[in-house]
């Protein structure tokens, strides 16, 4: 393990003196009343005494959603049962203390870290003889015979590293004829040589339904991954995800979710509920090629529930369209935790930046939120790509990707069709309950219309926009950008919540 966890345990005595504790934790012992909260909050926090009214809201401030655990002591009050619920807290029977130190506090490491292996590195097996297609970065089709017995058919250049201890989830996203079975096979060799094979795992057809675990207990090296098949027909490799992995404790961040369509595309989201009390707010990542969550820290910042909601297809993000079973499941992530907060669409905000300006925007049609507040928005995705040619040659070469993906081509008829995706759903929708907080760039050489098309768009009575223009192209003055996002934030949670800013 490279990582420091820190572990916060609150109780009567030292577990240091009754357990053995892991040499890579950092473990604080709080007997005395807990008042001074860290510039970061703990990893991991034990509960073993009963709690001060006056420790709940430097606790609540110290720990990370998903990460308390509280003994079964007889130490239970109201201030502790609402720190376990803002917490999503769980409860560690002492008589199993000793074994969650040995086999659990290792999955609560602070650095999460997930990616797609690079599609310019995957290669098909010599000696196949069907054809091959190559559609963009988006995937490869392969059609042919590809024998009786599995044997492989494509694998990636450049090993991976796996630590001595360390876990890697793999998910592999594929399409294929019934006709066709698959297997994947990884090899990891001694590091520092090729010739000398350490261990090895082999994960079938079915296994592949689910994500994978390569879970390493020997020493360190570098794994080499081929996929296998056999059988008569087509098989379209989109693409192999590789993610540290908590074993179960949740997906980059300790209680991360995802949800996977019949096609085997996913969407990434994580809750935490804050303090409970209104507004939800929900934040979609921008584009993002290391895949895990965006906005994390300041969004807890600001102490309200929120969600974040991130997406891997391509080459970093889809801008949240797909099938009518994708996009249906993205409505229903945000509607169950509105329902769980009992939160009505007056009570939740949209927010995003770039890329999540669209998913805030395309399923602000769907909640009808209090509010949207974007940065640098994007609406006509078929401009964007079309201005790829000419505007920003190499600039956003995915938007290509898109374009074939969501439009099936790339001809002028494909771009207006994805922009009609888009407006025909925004022009559709009754906006008048809704403001529009918008910071754009008035160079911007991805969707140099986005702002003034959206203002031509909004007929609905009562909707309010509220905007300002910063020189510059799409990427130029974030920092202007994300200052005035967050600044945004701050005024409706404080002149229209009543709250106050950076709880």
């Amino acid at each position: 393990m490279s990582d420091v966890i820190r572990v916060l345990q609150l109780g009567t005595e030292d577990w240091r003196k009754c357990y053995k504790v892991p040499d890579y934790v950092d473990f604080i012992f709080a007997k005395d009343v807990f008042s001074e909260v860290p510039k970061s909050p703990y990893d991991l926090v034990f509960v073993d005494r009963v709690l001060l009214d006056e420790e709940i809201m430097p606790l609540c401030q110290a720990t990370k959603a998903y990460t308390l655990y509280v003994t079964d002591r007889e130490i239970w009050n109201e201030g502790l049962q609402e720190y376990y619920s803002r917490k999503n807290g769980k409860r560690l029977s002492r008589e199993k203390v000793q074994d969650f130190l040995d086999k659990e506090v290792r999955n609560y490491f602070s650095k999460p870290y997930g990616e797609k292996f690079r599609f310019q590195n995957l290669a098909i097996a010599q000696g196949f003889s069907g054809s091959v297609e190559w559609i963009g970065n988006y995937s490869v089709n392969v059609t042919g015979d590809f024998g009786e017995e599995l044997s492989q058919i494509a694998f990636w250049r450049n090993n991976i590293p796996i630590m001595e201890g360390q876990a890697i989830d793999l998910w592999l996203e594929y399409k294929k004829d019934p006709q066709v079975e698959i297997a994947l096979s990884v090899t990891q060799f001694v590091r520092g040589t090729i010739s000398q094979v350490q261990q090895t795992w082999f994960f079938t057809e079915q296994e592949l339904e689910n994500t994978v675990i390569l879970d390493n207990q020997l020493a360190t090296g570098p794994v080499f991954v081929s996929l296998l098949a056999k059988g008569q027909g087509n098989l379209q490799i989109i693409a192999l995800n590789d993610r540290y992995s908590r074993r179960g404790h949740g997906l980059f961040l300790p209680g991360g979710q995802r949800s996977v369509t019949s096609e085997r595309e996913e969407i990434f989201y994580y809750f935490d509920p804050g303090d409970l009390k209104p507004p939800l707010n929900v934040y979609f990542s921008g584009y993002k090629t290391q895949q895990g969550f965006e906005g994390y820290y300041m969004m807890r910042k600001m102490g309200c529930p929120f969600l974040l909601i991130g997406e891997p297809r391509l080459h970093g993000g889809s801008f949240y369209m797909g099938s009518e079973e994708y996009e249906k499941e993205l409505i229903n992530i945000i509607s169950k935790h509105m329902k769980r907060l009992g939160f009505t669409r007056e009570q939740v905000i949209l927010s995003g930046l770039s890329m999540g300006t669209f998913g805030a925007m395309y399923y602000g049609c769907d909640i009808q939120p209090y509010a949207m507040i974007l940065g640098k928005p994007l609406a006509s995705i078929g401009d964007v790509a079309k201005n790829e040619r000419l505007h920003r040659p190499g600039g956003f070469p995915t938007s290509l990707d898109v374009l074939e993906f969501i439009s099936g081509g790339s001809d002028e008829n494909a771009i207006q069709r994805l922009n009609h995706r888009f407006w025909d759903k925004f022009d559709s929708t009754d906006w008048s309950n809704s403001r529009f907080v918008v910071s754009y760039m008035i160079e911007d050489d991805y969707d140099s219309t986005a702002y003034n098309t959206l203002i031509s768009h909004l007929k609905s009575n009562g909707v309010k926009v509220y905007g300002k223009g910063i020189h510059g192209r799409h990427n130029d003055e974030s920092f202007a950008i994300n200052a005035w996002f967050k600044n945004q934030y701050d005024m409706i949670l404080r002149e229209d919540f009543g709250r106050k800013a950076e709880q």
